[in-house]
């Protein structure tokens, strides 16, 4: 059963509406007594007979009947393009049967889904997270399910907690960069709310940080709802790393253990795995259900990203550090390790440094290319709602990162950035801040961007322009 909110999108009468410019669909221009869901004003399109056909006119004839079609397991089931946000995007290929399994058990593990939960997954469809979890690992299960329509903020930031208590959900899935959004605006949005409803909150998208994941557990969860931090991509198709909730202890930040059937491995540059507590590149040693089989039109591609650094493993290109209990914590993409005068370091940790502090709501950290030290840290900083950034503000975010990790992570730059360049699915876009932080225009491919402008505008504000 799906509840679908959306305020535009309401039923009205065609023949309520104003009349459609001369050369759109000519059904559209006849008045009709049937009700349809549609956008307002009715769109101006321009209308060409000979190739373009008109809905209306097409569904008067359909049948009522459509008869399925029988596929083989193994058949293609969709190709899904990931965000691009480190390069050139690829057509990741899922098949039917493994992957509707995989979703399908997950979802019903992972959320501990019970007849009689309402769950909510703020992603958008068109991404994985939209098509895994919630649409075929829900539907799968029967799941009933709310479908949301717009933006977390809007008409209030408040919006989020009164779905909760509207629809009375009891399973939340959302990103990371929603919670610290609404971190931004403090307690008093979310108190407005009783969100009683509640007994299982998830973060998806990217790692949490842990001063987020302990605002989204004790002022949203109010300190009763477990978090399931699941890790996993586009090309797995499902959770691969997550806690099972109630039955995995938490660790703020942690995307604790493997799911069932998945078995990672930590290596070092020269492919050795390493044991017990450790830090270097996650990788998996045996396939699962939900794997896609290949990138789209390009086999070779598919081989040489993910199996050719390290043969006979799948490389996530992320990395990962794996602490004393076995527990298992992403670091961020092997892309974001910075070489700083011979240190690795982990833009990760130094985000989550410049996050502990009160005035900073989101930070991203990128490499910038230094003459002696190799790469310096030029970081990207969203202020608390109502904040100003001054010279003060810079001293201590670079001497909290100081005392936090050391005098060797202490950033080179610290950007005011009102918005950071995300991809509809909430990552944040590395590769465009590089091009940024070192004034190259050239972009590449930024079609995936949800809102460009920001691009501009962090132009405009760069904190070294004649560098």
């Amino acid at each position: 059963m799906l509840k679908h909110l959306s305020k535009e999108a309401e039923e009205t009468p065609l023949g309520s509406q104003s009349p459609p410019a001369k050369r759109s669909c000519p059904d559209l221009q006849e008045k009709q007594t049937g009700r349809v869901k549609k956008t307002r004003p009715v769109p101006q399109v321009p209308w060409n007979p000979k190739v373009d056909l008109c809905w209306h006119a097409l569904v008067r004839g359909a049948s009522d009947e459509c008869e399925p079609e029988w596929c083989n397991s193994e058949d293609p089931l969709f190709i899904l393009y990931t965000s691009g946000s480190t390069g050139k995007p690829k057509g990741v290929l899922h098949t039917i049967s493994g992957y509707m399994l995989y979703t399908a058990t997950t979802f019903k593990l992972v959320f501990d889904h019970q007849p009689d939960d309402v769950y909510w997954c703020t992603a958008d469809i068109g991404w994985i997270t939209g098509h895994s979890y919630i649409t075929y690992g829900p539907l799968a299960n029967g799941a009933t399910s709310v479908l949301f329509e717009g933006l977390p903020t809007y008409p209030d930031v408040s919006r989020m907690w009164e779905i909760v208590d509207k629809y009375h959900v009891s399973k939340f899935y959302t990103a990371p960069t929603a919670i610290r959004l609404l971190m931004k605006y403090g307690k008093e949005p979310v108190h407005k709310y009783k969100r009683e409803s509640l007994k299982v909150l998830g973060t998806v998208g990217e790692p949490i940080n842990p001063e987020a994941w302990q605002w989204y557990y004790n002022v949203v969860g109010e300190k009763r709802c477990p978090i399931v931090d699941t890790f996993w991509q586009t090309e797995t198709g499902g959770h691969v790393l997550t806690p099972l909730p109630a039955a995995t202890p938490m660790k703020p930040g942690s995307a604790t253990f493997p799911f069932f059937g998945v078995v990672p491995a930590i290596l070092n540059e020269s492919g050795e795995e390493l044991e017990g507590p450790s830090e270097g590149y996650l990788v998996f040693k045996q396939p699962w259900p939900g794997v896609m089989r290949t990138v789209y039109g390009n086999k070779q591609r598919f081989e040489t990203v993910y199996f050719k650094k390290f043969p006979g493993y799948y490389v996530t290109g992320d990395g990962c550090r794996r602490d004393e209990d076995g527990y298992y914590w992403i670091t961020g993409r092997i892309d974001d390790m910075l070489n700083v005068s011979g240190h690795l370091l982990s833009t990760a940790e130094v985000e989550s440094a410049l996050v502990e502090h009160e005035a900073v709501a989101e930070a991203a950290v990128v490499g910038r290319p230094h003459p002696v030290k190799g790469e310096s840290l030029y970081c990207f900083v969203t202020l608390t709602d109502g904040l100003t950034f001054n010279r003060t503000l810079e001293a201590d975010l670079k001497r909290q990162v100081r005392e936090k990790i050391g005098a060797i992570a202490t950033p080179d730059f610290i950007q005011n950035a009102p918005g950071l360049p995300k991809t509809r699915s909430g990552k944040i876009m590395r590769r465009v801040l590089r091009k940024i932080a070192c004034d190259e225009r050239d972009l590449g491919d930024i079609s995936t961007l949800a809102d460009s402008s920001v691009v501009d505008q962090l132009f405009q504000n760069r904190c070294c322009p004649n560098v």
